[in-house]
């Protein structure tokens, strides 16, 4: 376990939402490396969440797996409450948690649409005024750098991130000064489920460094965020530079 200025997160607990698999098991792994001791939450995926606290825990960090499913409120709301009761305090609120269903506008049925809001958006919401109400600290949500644009394969996704970067900046001025909010919006990190890199390949010239990332750059920009006690209502890109695209004056 790192020490001294090397432990920016000591003493401080974090809840990540999504923490077993992909972006989230990065960011997981990230802080507590950083000196946080780390609430893993997963819906199906306990294995792979009992996986990554394993590996918290050989880091010399304290880690404990709570299942929700964060589709319904009221179960968003008992993960916070499972969480605090577990760990004795959650500081840093972690909004990783998504789905990202493909469909069209011209196909998009409202429950779609509404469980789409329900996770991407209303359960970040609902834990951060969990974390606002039990005193204060940090969150930082997950959104995607094509919001500036426009995914018209996977719109009710699309939407759903769009509403949750608008909580962002509300939710930074109405739990301020207690509680800072921020939020990272990767862009070509990883592919989707059942591809490979060569679909990273592919489309990394759709970004002015004509590269791709990985999830340890958007973990990165979480820990900073994490640590940025002068910081909130605030969106970092990990992106290559793709959000400016087509919007180079906003």
């Amino acid at each position: 376990m790192a020490t001294g200025k090397q432990s920016p997160l000591s003493g401080q607990t974090v809840l990540v939402t999504g923490g077993a698999r992909r972006l989230g098991r990065a960011v997981a792994l990230r802080l507590a490396e950083a000196g946080a001791d780390v609430i893993v939450h997963c819906l199906s995926s306990a294995v792979e969440a009992e996986a990554v606290a394993g590996e918290i825990r050989a880091l010399g960090r304290q880690a404990w797996v709570e299942q929700a499913d964060l589709e319904d409120a009221a179960q968003a709301e008992a993960l916070f409450d499972c969480a605090r009761r577990a760990a004795g305090k959650v500081d840093i609120l972690v909004n990783s948690a998504a789905i990202f269903p493909q469909g069209r506008l011209a196909e998009l049925a409202a429950a779609e649409l509404e469980r789409n809001l329900r996770v991407n958006a209303l359960a970040p919401l609902v834990l951060g005024r969990a974390l606002a109400r039990s005193g204060g600290g940090c969150i930082v949500n997950l959104l995607d750098s094509r919001m500036t644009d426009y995914d018209a394969e996977h719109v009710a996704y699309h939407l759903s991130k769009r509403m949750l970067h608008d909580l962002t900046r509300m939710m930074a001025l109405e739990f301020a000064p207690r509680v800072r909010v921020n939020a990272v919006a990767p862009g070509l990190i990883l592919p989707p489920l059942g591809a490979d890199d060569g679909y990273l390949e592919r489309l990394k010239t759709s970004n002015p460094l004509q590269s791709y990332g990985s999830p340890a750059d958007v973990a990165e920009a979480v820990l900073f965020l994490a640590r940025g006690g002068f910081i909130t209502g605030q969106v970092i890109f990990v992106d290559g530079g793709r959000h400016m695209r087509g919007a180079v004056y906003g």
